[in-house]
């Protein structure tokens, strides 16, 4: 269990006008680099988002069962469904394979009325957050988020501070690395920061 959960950083930061989610682009297995090019961000919906940490197959099957989830709600409901309801989803989820789990530790990241960012444990166990990290960098991640974080701040200030914590834990762990996936979730929706802009602010 301990080697499938190594290798990632995670971010997630609510701000005064929508959510960011960041993460390492590193896997590996044990000590070995099996990639520098992984996503570990993932869209829901179109305001919801999921971060993952650990084994990259429990992730993906995740991320398939939550979108199918979201698009049946949606034809049933007429509406997008909430991030509380697709927090709810996932700790149902994976609490009831906490026998058989999934191997990760989830970030779910959205905008309904207003930003909202939950971190969720293997086991189901919820936590609503306004900051928050996970993987094997989230002791330094955390550190800079501690220092930094300011309530109501700016997107723009949310989208570097959550790229300073993943350099930082891309300098200090060594299972964190290969780049940045940075995504944010406004009121206008889901959007991917490009390569370009994401080297741009590093810089």
């Amino acid at each position: 269990m301990a080697e499938k959960l190594k290798g990632t950083t995670t971010v997630g930061i609510v701000c005064k006008d929508g959510v960011v989610l960041a993460a390492d682009r590193r896997a590996s297995l044990g000590n070995m680099v099996l990639s520098e090019n992984v996503t570990k961000v993932f869209q829901i919906d179109d305001h919801l988002a999921l971060a993952g940490a650990g084994s990259v197959g429990d992730i993906l099957s995740l991320v398939r069962l939550l979108r199918a989830e979201a698009r049946l709600y949606r034809a049933k409901v007429g509406r997008e469904m909430s991030v509380r309801a697709l927090a709810t989803l996932t700790s149902n989820v994976l609490h009831g394979n906490r026998f058989m789990p999934y191997f990760g530790w989830f970030l779910i990241a959205g905008y309904d009325e207003k930003p909202g960012l939950y971190s969720i444990d293997m086991a189901g166990g919820v936590t609503e957050d306004k900051f928050t990290s996970a993987g094997s960098g989230m002791e330094f991640a955390f550190a800079v988020l501690e220092d930094g974080y300011r309530e109501g701040m700016e997107l723009e200030d949310g989208i570097k501070l959550a790229l300073r914590a993943i350099k930082i834990a891309t300098r200090k762990d060594v299972f964190t690395g290969g780049g940045v996936t940075l995504v944010t979730v406004t009121e206008e929706g889901y959007r991917e920061l490009s390569r370009e802009e994401i080297e741009a602010l590093l810089k």
